[in-house]
């Protein structure tokens, strides 16, 4: 019986699918910030006090915090940023080229005190370092009188449709699952899939797919970015002392 049990264990190992790697998969209490390429919070030093304070290791996640007087350097004071931008791994910055196909998943939570708003809230972004071109694809919290919904967006496509959509309500005060599947180029494909929960069997709250999206990396590469990117120009009862956590990041090239 012994050795029979062994034999279908060994069988099960053999026939089992192989699964590549990800190319990254960072720890945050080993990596830290050195996940990333850069980090882009308070440009302008308005607030000194706060530095180290924007984004932290915070047990086995990235908390970025983003204050309601904070102020970015760019659009001449009607927007404030926390965020990250690229993956590091080995020292080296991973990049999208035209034509690859990456998968990037990630588990975010969103408090209650994070809101969409009625002018541009981003919590991801894709961009080409190099031109500063993009975004090309976003992850956008938006308000419509009082409905509240999380959009995958093709943000640099002729009309900015949306590649998924739903409420974004049901999706607060808990961990929650997001998967990319992009291949960058003028006329790029991007696949997203958002699920109410962890794990592989949590529910699917949104997924969708577009093709013919504008992301190239236009000779250079194409970088993700994560955290709150917002306008303040939104209603003030939108632009609060806030917060999002990101954990379990991984890439893998297809």
């Amino acid at each position: 019986m012994k050795i029979a049990l062994t034999a279908a264990a060994l069988m099960l190992v053999t026939v089992s699918p192989a699964h590549a790697a990800p190319a990254w998969s960072p720890n945050p209490a080993t990596d830290g910030l050195k996940a990333f390429e850069g980090i882009e919070v308070d440009r302008g030093n308005k607030f000194p006090e706060r530095k180290g304070k924007y984004i932290v290791v915070q047990g086995d996640a990235y908390r970025f915090n983003i204050w309601k007087n904070d102020r970015d350097t760019t659009g001449g004071g009607d927007r404030q940023r926390t965020e990250s931008k690229g993956m590091v791994s080995g020292g080296n910055a991973l990049k999208m080229k035209n034509g690859e196909t990456w998968v990037i998943s990630y588990e975010m939570y969103m408090p209650s005190s994070l809101h969409g708003t009625s002018k541009f809230t981003h919590i991801f972004q894709t961009k080409t370092p190099s031109t500063n071109g993009g975004p090309w694809t976003t992850l956008s919290l938006s308000r419509s009188g009082s409905t509240e919904t999380i959009r995958a967006r093709a943000f640099s496509t002729s009309g900015a449709p949306d590649i998924a959509a739903t409420n974004l309500a049901p999706l607060r005060d808990k961990w929650v699952t997001v998967e990319w599947t992009i291949t960058p180029g003028s006329s790029g494909t991007v696949g997203f899939v958002l699920r109410n929960g962890t794990g592989a069997n949590a529910p699917i709250a949104v997924q969708g797919k577009r093709s013919g999206v504008k992301i190239p990396d236009e000779g250079d590469y194409v970088r993700p970015k994560w955290g709150i990117y917002r306008s303040v120009e939104s209603a003030s009862s939108d632009i609060l002392d806030t917060y999002i956590n990101f954990r379990n990041y991984s890439a893998t090239k297809k």
